[in-house]
């Protein structure tokens, strides 16, 4: 049998369920796993149904059917195969927690994707990276020649097919245009629990605040600096002991597992934007299970 997602974004109106899942039956699909929220403030609907097809029903013939009545609501809509392998470049400067995070994650299959490539503004991480069998791209970047570096980066996306870029660290503010041509399709994570302690040295900001709690965030990427839709969040306890080199150090895998459980989330069409914020729905049984275990 075979697997598909469902992912659903209208204007919130009587009947939308019963549409989908009438739909669904109708098509000889049953339903595995249903998440939706209704938003009384924007007044909008978001829905995820994971569903497998019991009668051959296909992705295109689901996708020709399904067209009426998303017209019909208003839908922003689509259905995809989870199987799909999405394609996601890297972006590291001189941190490398987070880029070894994910190589390990990907490695052992606990993150789904397919890396086409890594970019950096040095040199550090080209050979980690060689080792993995992954492309490498080193772009420098300079006040002078920002726009040059944005359009080769620009050019690897395009070449490569990404449908994702993730800074995992990468300490370079990105330009307005850059952001606007990638909406929703940039993930950064940000070494603090945002709003709190914005742009650079979040953790000295924290430390000289004498903080309790330390965390990181995970959220896509936009032309207001560290503004865009949150997608996830954790923190770690701090105690007045503690230095600020401390705080980087135990912020660290606080960075790492956010980070990783917000591509999660993106890569299994969780994530749905909602203004300024995102909905974020839980994962769907079995979706965590790694192909092998180290």
């Amino acid at each position: 049998m075979s697997e598909f997602i469902l992912t659903v974004t209208c204007p919130t109106r009587r009947g939308i369920v019963a549409r989908i899942s009438g739909f669904l039956a109708e098509t000889g699909c049953n339903i595995r796993d249903l998440a939706q929220f209704d938003d009384t403030e924007t007044g909008m609907f978001f829905a995820r149904v994971t569903f497998v097809s019991e009668t051959g029903a296909t992705l295109e013939g689901l996708r020709e059917g399904y067209a009426a009545i998303a017209e019909d609501f208003g839908m922003d809509w689509a259905i995809h195969d989870p199987d799909h392998k999405m394609k996601v470049i890297l972006m590291v400067s001189r941190f490398g927690h987070c880029l070894n995070d994910l190589l390990y994650r990907w490695r052992i299959g606990a993150l789904p994707i397919e890396i086409v490539g890594v970019i950096s503004n040095h040199f550090d991480y080209q050979k980690v990276v060689v080792n993995h069998d992954l492309p490498f791209h080193q772009i420098r970047v300079t006040k002078e020649n920002k726009p040059q570096a944005e359009a080769a980066i620009m050019d690897v996306v395009r070449d490569t097919g990404a449908e994702l870029i993730v800074l995992a660290r990468y300490m370079q503010i990105l330009s307005d245009e850059m952001c606007q041509k990638m909406s929703g399709r940039i993930i950064n994570i940000h070494h603090s629990f945002l709003p709190s302690f914005k742009g650079a040295n979040p953790y000295k900001q924290a430390y000289e605040r004498g903080v309790k709690l330390i965390g990181a965030t995970s959220h896509y990427v936009t032309a207001d600096l560290d503004e865009g839709p949150i997608i996830e969040q954790d923190t770690v306890r701090v105690t007045h002991a503690q230095s600020a080199p401390d705080y980087v150090s135990l912020g660290r895998d606080v960075e790492s597992q956010v980070l990783a459980r917000a591509i999660h989330a993106h890569i299994h069409h969780r994530v749905f934007l909602n203004g300024n914020k995102t909905v974020v729905f839980p994962a769907s049984p079995g979706s965590y299970a790694s192909e092998r275990m180290g």
